[in-house]
C-alpha cells in the first residue's frame, strides 16, 4: 500500500525537523514510501579536521532511515521503534555529499508488526551503504531496530 504525496511530504517533514541535531547537520529525507526511504548527508556543515565527512555523520545517516521506515510502515500509535545495535565499516573518505537507501518489503514489515503485537516486540535488521555522490561506497552498516508495543 502506497503512501499519499501528503504522507509523504509529512514523514520528510517529521525526519528532517523532529530532532535539532539532525537540522544542525543538514540530513534531508530525499524520497519515501511505505517501507523505503533515501536520505542525504552534505559534506559542508559536516566536514573534519582534515576535509573530509566526519564518521559521526556518517553514522547519523545510516541510523536516521530506522525512524523514516518506522513511521513510513508501522502503526504509530500502537508501536515505537528502538535501535539495538549498530555496526559501521568506513570503506573510504567522503569528500561530497552522501546518500543511503533502506528498503523493506511488504511481507517483512507485516511480519515484525505481527510478531510486535503478538510478543511485544520484534527484532529486525539491515545492511547499508553509503555512497558519495560518484556512487562509490564509503561505508558499510549493519544495523538492527526493534519495534515494541506501547504498553507492553
Amino acid at each position: 500500500m502506497a503512501l499519499s504525496e501528503e504522507q509523504k511530504e509529512q514523514i520528510k517533514a517529521a525526519s528532517d525537523k523532529t530532532f535539532p541535531f539532525v537540522e544542525r547537520c543538514g540530513a534531508k529525507t530525499l524520497e519515501v514510501d511505505r517501507g523505503y526511504c533515501k536520505m542525504m548527508m552534505p559534506l559542508a556543515p559536516n566536514l573534519n579536521h582534515v576535509g573530509i565527512m566526519y564518521a559521526g555523520a556518517l553514522y547519523t545517516v545510516a541510523e536516521l532511515p530506522g525512524g523514516v521506515i518506522y513511521m513510513s510502515s508501522f502503526d504509530t500509535r500502537r508501536f515505537y521503534p528502538i535501535v539495538k545495535d549498530m555496526r559501521i565499516r568506513f570503506r573510504r573518505p567522503a569528500t561530497t555529499d552522501v546518500t543511503v537507501e533502506v528498503r523493506i518489503t511488504d511481507e517483512e514489515i507485516e511480519r515484525i508488526q505481527a510478531e510486535a503485537d503478538a510478543n511485544g516486540k520484534c527484532d529486525f535488521e539491515w545492511d547499508t551503504e553509503i555512497k558519495d555522490e560518484k556512487g562509490e561506497v564509503v561505508a558499510l552498516t549493519h544495523n538492527v531496530y526493534q519495534l515494541r508495543k506501547i504498553g507492553a
